[in-house]
């Protein structure tokens, strides 16, 4: 029987709430208090994160003028460039312990491009890899990025993948540091036929199921208060 994996939908949070909660379960799941590895599902309010390999030129507004327009900016200490998230984006943070999967951080990014890439497949959409670059790509198109973290072990940051957001937030910044991409989504490559709410559950379910086969867990839906007795996280 496979372990569990817990995962929480949080639905629609500013960044900086859901930042600070990583933090706090990426604590407890290195001090053993989480005994199950967890992916939390979350779309954000627009802003843009920057990561430790963020270029100067990678942001070409100042956050003061990014602010102006209603986008939040954020220094963290994931790896990676620039990126932005905003609603209609499924945002994935998965809290995992390595040691119980392979003490590999390539290992690691490459099963998360295994799993979007494997999700997008049940979706009809074929993808893939970018030799040299991470992230998940449908011909020619950037379509989901990836950024982690990782102390002794445990995992936090993630991926996030276009679904059915307004890529238009893209053109405020040079999309991971990469000069002339072009960004799609889901809804886009399905040709907009799709209801946008129906899409999003369904894309969901395609990457909780391809999630949890890439890394051998099971998926258990949970919520915030089963993963946090005693402690306030927000």
């Amino acid at each position: 029987m496979r372990a569990p994996l817990l995962v929480v939908d949080l639905e629609r949070r500013p960044y900086g709430e859901v930042l600070e909660l990583q933090r706090l379960l990426a604590r407890r799941r290195l001090n053993r208090e989480l005994a199950d590895d967890l992916l939390l599902l979350v779309e954000h309010e627009p802003v843009v994160t920057l990561g430790r390999g963020t270029r100067g030129t990678s942001l070409p507004l100042a956050p003061e003028q990014l602010a102006q327009r209603g986008v939040e900016v954020f220094e963290v200490e994931r790896g990676g460039d620039v990126t932005w998230h905003g609603p209609g984006q499924l945002v994935g943070y998965p809290i995992l312990d390595l040691t119980a999967h392979k003490q590999d951080l390539h290992w690691y990014l490459r099963q998360l491009e295994a799993t979007l890439i494997a999700a997008l497949g049940r979706l009809g959409i074929t993808a893939g890899r970018n030799p040299g670059l991470t992230g998940v790509w449908t011909g020619g198109r950037k379509i989901a990025s990836i950024g982690i973290h990782v102390k002794q072990w445990v995992t936090l940051h993630g991926f996030a993948l276009n679904v059915v957001n307004d890529l238009s937030g893209f053109d405020l910044i040079v999309p991971c540091g990469i000069e002339n991409v072009v960004m799609t989504s889901v809804a886009r490559e399905r040709g907009w036929r799709d209801d946008p709410a129906a899409l999003w559950r369904e894309t969901r379910a395609a990457v909780i199921g391809a999630f949890a086969d890439t890394f051998d867990r099971q998926p258990v839906e949970g919520v915030l208060d089963a993963i946090e007795p005693g402690e306030r996280a927000l």
